[in-house]
């Protein structure tokens, strides 16, 4: 390899992650197509969660005293960011000038061993099954370099999305606001001042120049950059006053575009910051983003490297946290640029936004405190789990092996939706334990083995996991719901209508479960079936429950030959007798009896299964596909 990573873009998002992969230890190589940094001001505005990563890879210092950014807001409407977390060592917002950051990240990285190349421009990329090739155009011709992985840290206009061919769903801009840094301008101090006719900001910079935001109510984007008279021409229709006599140093218009990578990863090719989502830039969220974007991939990049690829943990979490950032971001769009149709929505907001709980919710959505840790500071206060950033579904969740599973899957950071066919109490009950820990989940209601079951399921399961992560990625499917044949059945008994409701129940829903998930499931995704020990222990009585549980080996078996070039891992884990909460485990004798059976002499806990399924759901178990894992405590060494 010419370089381990190739990192496309050198704005601010593309040096951090380069100055991180070379304090790991990985050889760097950025392009820019810019000849030299970039003037313009642009973005400002540092927030808590990003100034924690600055400070923890000590670029803080080398920024010198930061100013204060002063109140921040959520949509033009005011909003004290220190009610994020009063006590944060960053509380509130911060000034730094983008051409100061990037001026000292750059020393950063190039100290720290990256090479910068600029003048250089990523002209087509090919991936190889253990490295990708970059072909690139400068002064010096055409070239080529080859990589463990390329990352496109290029801007919203990104290239590597482009070359490699990454779905970029989302809506256009509808509405436009122009923005411009002028000298020579005597005017007040205004902060997203609405006028009958438009929105208007203005704001004078440390160095005496003055930079002014205008939108004209109804106002559609231009498919280029305005002139200074066009943006004198909206000023002067909102606010009546002339600013022709200044002179502009920058002009610039944004919309409210909304736009995010439908994955942040294609094999050996990542995105970050812009290049994997498009945003109006509101209070400097769309930098903090993008900055938090390469902190968390950094990591993820060295381990990689290092023979442990967590990649689709950094897809799955930042994803995640784009799509609701980008939620806020649309929301704030409309309380900003909205005419004065949006009137009574402001009224509701400003009336809301006068409880304490709802100020502190958007401060720390705003500020970036109410993610999973970004740093390994904040980690050492807040334990990090296994799972951070994943999803999961557990089938049959509402007690038993199914409640235990979904709790400890929560402990290890996945929302998990808990799935249950009638008892909704008992699932509500689920979502309480777990939520009292600080995990996350939510209850979703499905009968299996009735026609329809697994696509009312995926209905529930979806708009779940839309509503709190963004969009509809999951990561762990366990198949643990079941139904057994009633006690002292002899197989002589057996009706045809008792063993087609287990069938139904315990063999075709998991397998059109599988099927189903399978558009949701990302690369290196978690497949655990549930069986029994009965299905390699004799016992007449379970004949019919044995043969569906059988079924269901069978479906690890294939399905883990048939994803296995995805990375998803399919296993099946089997319990033995496993107290379950049923009458029978509060009967001493009966539990003497059966502890007998196990090679441990005790009885199996819920908790005992659930943390094999934790560990298979994980990245530990990368190597581990198409097993059967005994669960059973000895039960089935004869």
């Amino acid at each position: 390899m010419d370089t381990d990573v190739v990192v496309v873009g050198a704005g601010p998002v593309g040096l951090l992650l380069a100055g991180d992969l070379c304090a790991g230890g990985a050889r760097v190589t950025v392009v820019e197509r810019l000849t030299t940094p970039t003037t313009e001001s642009r973005a400002s505005t540092l927030h808590a969660r990003t100034m924690d990563v600055l400070a923890e890879r000590d670029v803080l210092g080398r920024l010198g005293k930061l100013p204060s950014g002063g109140p921040g807001h959520f949509g033009g409407l005011p909003l004290d960011l220190t009610l994020a977390d009063p006590e944060h060592r960053f509380a509130g917002q911060w000034k730094c000038p983008q051409t100061l950051l990037e001026r000292v990240l750059q020393e950063r990285a190039v100290e720290l061993g990256a090479r910068v190349r600029r003048g250089v421009e990523l002209v087509a990329l090919t991936e190889q099954a253990d490295h990708v090739v970059a072909e690139t155009a400068s002064e010096r011709g055409r070239e080529r370099i080859t990589a463990a992985y390329l990352v496109g840290c290029d801007g919203e206009d990104s290239s590597v999305r482009v070359l490699a061919g990454f779905d970029f769903p989302g809506e256009d801009a509808t509405l436009e606001m122009l923005r411009a840094d002028v000298v020579g301008l005597d005017i007040p101090n205004r902060r997203f001042e609405r006028h009958p006719k438009g929105l208007a900001t203005a704001f004078r910079w440390p160095d005496g120049s003055t930079r002014v935001m205008v939108h004209v109510f109804g106002a559609t984007p231009r498919p280029r950059t305005p002139d200074y008279p066009e943006i004198v021409a909206a000023w002067a229709e909102v606010t009546g006053e002339d600013i022709s006599g200044g002179t502009p140093t920058w002009l610039n218009a944004f919309g409210n575009t909304r736009r995010q990578a439908a994955s942040y990863r294609r094999g050996r090719v990542l995105l970050a910051g812009d290049a994997a989502h498009r945003q109006m830039p509101v209070g400097g969220q769309a930098l903090n983003l993008g900055l938090q974007d390469a902190a968390a991939l950094g990591g993820e990049l060295l381990a990689a490297l290092g023979g442990h690829d967590r990649l689709a943990r950094y897809d799955t979490t930042r994803h995640a946290v784009g799509a609701r950032t980008l939620t806020n971001i649309q929301a704030q769009a409309l309380l900003l640029l909205g005419g004065p149709e949006v009137e009574p929505l402001r009224d509701t907001f400003a009336e809301l936004m006068r409880y304490d709980a709802v100020r502190g919710h958007l401060a720390r959505m705003i500020s970036g405190l109410d993610g999973p840790p970004a740093t390994a500071e904040d980690q050492g206060t807040t334990r990090m789990g296994k799972l951070d950033g994943k999803t999961a579904l557990v089938t049959g969740s509402s007690r038993g092996i199914g409640r235990a599973t979904a709790q400890r899957l929560a402990e290890e950071g996945a929302l998990v939706a808990v799935h249950y066919a009638a008892n909704e109490e008992a699932a509500n009950e689920t979502v309480a334990l777990i939520e009292k820990d600080g995990g996350r989940a939510f209850a979703v209601r499905a009968e299996l083995g009735v026609p329809g079951d697994v696509h009312e399921l995926f209905l529930g399961l979806e708009q779940g996991l839309k509503e709190r992560t963004g969009d509809t990625t999951l990561d762990i499917v366990v198949n643990n719901a079941g139904e057994q044949t009633a006690a002292g059945l002899a197989p002589e008994d057996v009706t045809p209508e008792q063993l087609d409701r287990l069938f139904a129940v315990n063999a075709k829903a998991p397998f059109f479960i599988v099927q189903r998930a399978l558009s949701l499931l990302p690369d290196g995704g978690r497949i655990i079936n549930i069986s029994s020990g009965l299905t390699k222990f004799a016992n007449p009585e379970q004949v019919a429950y044995s043969m569906t549980k059988g079924a269901v080996e069978q479906i690890t078996l294939h399905f883990a030959r048939h994803l296995a070039p995805r990375g998803i891992t399919v296993n099946t884990v089997a319990p033995g007798i496993t107290d379950n909460g049923s009458p029978v485990f509060d009967i001493p004798e009966a539990v003497e009896a059966m502890s007998q059976l196990s090679a441990f002499k005790r009885v199996g806990k819920a908790r005992d299964v659930a943390d094999v399924v934790a560990f298979l759901a994980s990245d530990d178990a990368r190597w581990v596909t198409g097993s059967f894992v005994d669960a059973s405590g000895g039960t089935l060494l004869g």
